[in-house]
């Protein structure tokens, strides 16, 4: 079966969900045969919110303060055509003087950051696969904003690979807005109840999928938003996605990661590998996409420059953790049955990608672009009806650690 033949199924399954953006209860196994159930805050601030607004019936008659959304702020569905392609991409997408209530300095300085990792990790990995090239699409919007997709196809190592940088001038509703993160923060802070809530986001982000089955597949996506309001905050995250187990490699991975995570902060590895391990899951399943790294989101407790230098050297370490991982498989000999297994696994790439992605679900309802959303998905994927590994085979171990977490440093 393929990719484009289970697309509309699972878009279908995604837009059926009464709130796209609400990250739903999530259960899966954990080491201990005991089982992991994630309700996320934003649930428990639902409880809240329900509380808040009864209590609201009586204060109806005060009045309440609070920013209006100008009129000449973006609409809330931006539309899928609404981006204009271009032959050369301005020297920067931020509006020039943003502000004064934006954070103009760190809007740009985000935005400088993505186009450099952009060009430094598409340069490494052409370099890895020895023959392939990335070809860019470059796109702005009328209101403001814009992006570059850098994407390598049909290469001697990596069947599709892709780096995706864009800046967004958007506007949300609150409740989906809200509904969007998992804490359940207040992203309509600052502006005036039942307002839309104008926001502007910068972000890169990429997907490698090699064509050696034992070569793993990469994720990554690091970002910057900001609310009109005056809300800002940081999130990201690097992630690995194996067909078969290698623990060696997996030391390699997420060492690198909790390297820098401890240079931060003591606690962001094990918060940050957690928080992955609960967010790539796909419910349906009850496994995990793969094998994790490090997930955020919600950064705005310290300094920006100090979260901002955090994710800098995230998104400068990916060829470190990545690169070497590939060149070590990228000629590893397969069989055709490790071959249709690596497809079974993109499969559930596709599905949690289509169905809990809050990245793919968020540029879907704002009206990002279609080709840059997708992006991520492989060219070939499988799925087999009813499939299951034999008992102590590496594709049963493979399941087994998508199951059961596994602490890998």
């Amino acid at each position: 079966m393929k990719v484009t033949a289970a697309l509309f199924a699972l878009l279908a399954a995604a837009s059926s969900t009464a709130d796209a953006f609400t990250i739903p209860n999530r259960s899966f196994a954990v080491r201990g045969g005991t089982t992991l159930s994630s309700t996320t805050d934003a649930e428990k601030e639902t409880e809240k919110t329900d509380g808040k607004k009864n209590k609201g019936k009586k204060d109806k008659g005060k009045k309440t303060e609070g920013k209006k959304a100008p009129k000449d702020a973006p609409p809330v569905q931006l539309g899928w055509n609404s981006h204009t392609a271009v032959d050369e991409v301005p020297d920067s997408l931020v509006k020039e003087g943003d502000g004064p209530d934006g954070n103009f300095p760190m809007r740009s300085k985000f935005e400088q950051m993505c186009r450099e990792a952009q060009v430094s990790i598409t340069k490494a990995i052409e370099e890895i696969d020895g023959e392939g090239t990335f070809q860019e699409d470059a796109w702005v919007r009328s209101t403001g904003g814009g992006g570059m997709s850098r994407v390598l196809s049909g290469g001697k190592v990596f069947e599709k690979a892709g780096v995706n940088l864009s800046v967004v001038y958007g506007s949300m509703p609150p409740e989906a807005l809200q509904a969007a993160t998992e804490r359940g923060v207040d992203r309509a802070k600052g502006m005036a109840p039942g307002e839309r809530v104008p926001f502007f986001a910068c972000g890169l982000s990429s997907v490698m999928h090699p064509k050696n089955p034992f070569a793993p597949t990469m994720h990554f996506n690091y970002r910057y938003f900001e609310t009109d309001g005056g809300v800002w905050w940081f999130g990201g995250g690097t992630d690995i996605t194996p067909s078969y187990v290698n623990e060696e490699d997996m030391k390699h991975f997420h060492g690198t990661y909790k390297e820098i995570c401890d240079k931060h902060d003591p606690d962001y590895y094990t918060e940050f590998k957690a928080w992955a391990d609960r967010y790539f899951v796909i419910q349906h399943r009850n496994e995990t996409r793969g094998f994790g790294g490090i997930f955020f989101d919600d950064q705005n407790d310290k300094d920006p420059d100090e979260h901002f230098a955090f994710s800098h050297e995230c998104v400068n370490s990916v060829i470190k953790a990545y690169g070497p991982l590939v060149e070590k498989h990228k000629d590893d000999e397969y069989t055709q049955q490790n071959k249709e297994w690596q497809l079974m696994r993109r499969g559930r790439y596709v599905e949690f990608n289509l169905v809990y992605d809050r990245g793919t679900v968020f540029g879907l309802k704002t009206g990002g672009r279609i080709e840059s959303i997708l992006m991520s998905l492989p060219e070939t994927a499988r799925w087999e009806y009813d499939h299951t590994p034999e008992p102590g085979s590496p594709e049963a171990d493979m399941i087994d650690a998508c199951q059961n977490p596994r602490d890998w440093v």
